[in-house]
């Protein structure tokens, strides 16, 4: 008996019947006959949400066989992929097109069905999130209909659909709205929180892409700044070695070996921390907009992440310092605050408003319960925002306040699937 666990480590299924569909018929196929059957069903991409999203109760569809570039318009910049396609393949694929995504996140592991639908997103004022990219989408529903669906095409599923945390029906395909392939100019530096809290909207809004980590117990902010270079700029990327040693030894291998460190002498992370801080160096590389945008992380954590109103990002950052200080936690992992354009998806994170967004971690084998409670508290004060893949305790009643489009996308989902052939417990949670 196989047994499916989530990257992270926090969600597990055993016992479920698995599919493997290799077409959007047989994939239609399938779940028709398992709703007819009255079974439970979800879509899984690689697991990479730290809540229960895509666990299943009773049958599992695997997307890897839906996993490629179908079509490419290099002229229109549209193209079409199958749902389990991987972020990295994806890159890779339109790179040999020489196109690419506008805006992505920091990682590239997860697939772009699973990204866009629990809200993934990179950082860029001017810019939504992943699922601002998408133009059309194939929606398999519970009565094995394929719904095609996009602005002017069913466009109510459509507004729903795109960020929908798996409760419609699947995915099958996407087309996204490419751009073409651009070189980022990377500028990343350390400087002091104090100084990048009070220039915070200069920094946001006179970047392409700006963010920041912070360490916690510590006055230093690692600040990353990505534009676009000039016309006739050629890439400059980082050195092999230079680049080993940054993102592999030390944002790795060391990380890793700090926070086991911590496990055991937790007295010693604010020293760990303020020595981190003060090993940051400031590096200026170009490179391939995708190999800027997305890092490769190995070490293991939890993850909480709310998006705010961006007006109020640097009095949370503040108020959870605060409370940091006064709580004796001791957290050696940074928080990272990005931040995205207001769009017009109904379970986006930044519908209706610009926004910032606070990610909060903590390494896998230390306690995470109270610091994640206290950051839930603070944000709440800002009618925050959870991700729909990151750790949070938020319900149908919390949610309904917070997204004025709440009741449209459960009626779309009433019609679509009324016998809610894709729920689980935790839609059972934000969805009522």
């Amino acid at each position: 008996m196989s047994t499916w666990r989530n990257w992270a480590g926090t969600e597990s299924a055993t016992g479920v019947e698995i599919l493997r569909p290799s077409s959007t018929d047989e994939l239609a196929a399938m779940v028709k006959s398992a709703s007819e059957q009255g079974k439970k069903l979800k879509a899984v991409g690689a697991g990479h949400s730290f809540t229960g999203c895509s666990v299943p109760e009773q049958v599992m569809i695997r997307m890897d066989r839906l996993s490629s570039i179908v079509n490419a318009d290099k002229e229109s910049g549209r193209v079409t992929v199958g749902a389990g396609t991987g972020l990295r393949k994806l890159n890779a694929g339109l790179a040999a097109f020489d196109l690419a995504m506008a805006n992505l996140g920091d990682i590239d592991k997860q697939t772009i069905s699973g990204a866009i639908s629990t809200g993934t997103h990179g950082t860029g004022a001017r810019l939504g999130g992943l699922a601002t990219q998408v133009v059309a989408l194939d929606l398999v529903t519970a009565d094995g209909s394929v719904l095609h669906c996009s602005a002017e095409e069913n466009p109510d599923v459509f507004a729903a659909a795109r960020v929908s945390v798996g409760a419609l029906g699947v995915i099958s395909s996407l087309t996204l709205q490419t751009v073409p392939a651009f070189l980022l100019r990377a500028q990343e530096m350390p400087l002091p929180l104090t100084e990048v809290l009070d220039g915070f909207d200069e920094l946001a809004d006179g970047n392409d892409h700006f963010e920041f980590y912070w360490f916690p117990h510590t006055d230093v902010a690692l600040t990353k700044r990505n534009n676009r270079v000039a016309a006739g700029v050629g890439p400059s990327p980082v050195g092999r070695v230079r680049g080993w040693i940054d993102d592999e030894l030390l944002s790795n291998k060391v990380f890793e070996f700090t926070n086991r460190v911590a496990v055991k002498q937790p007295g010693l992370v604010p020293r760990i921390n303020r020595i981190a801080s003060r090993a940051l160096s400031a590096r200026e590389y170009v490179d391939a907009s995708y190999k800027v945008f997305c890092s490769e992380r190995n070490v293991v954590f939890r993850e909480s992440e709310y998006a705010v109103p961006r007006e109020n990002v640097v009095e949370v950052i503040r108020r959870l310092r605060e409370w940091i200080d006064a709580s004796g936690a001791r957290i050696p992992f940074p928080i990272e605050v990005r931040v995205a354009a207001a769009d017009e998806i109904w379970l986006s994170t930044a519908q209706g408003r610009d926004t910032a967004y606070v990610a909060i971690h903590q390494y896998h084998r230390l306690a995470h319960t109270a610091y994640f409670d206290a950051f839930e508290r603070i944000v709440a004060d800002y009618n925050a925002r959870p991700h729909w893949g990151k750790l949070h305790t938020l319900t149908a009643a919390d949610l309904r306040i917070r997204y004025p489009h709440f009741e449209d996308y459960l009626a779309v989902r009433a019609r679509l699937d009324p016998s809610h052939t894709f729920t689980n417990p935790y839609t059972r949670q934000v969805f009522g």
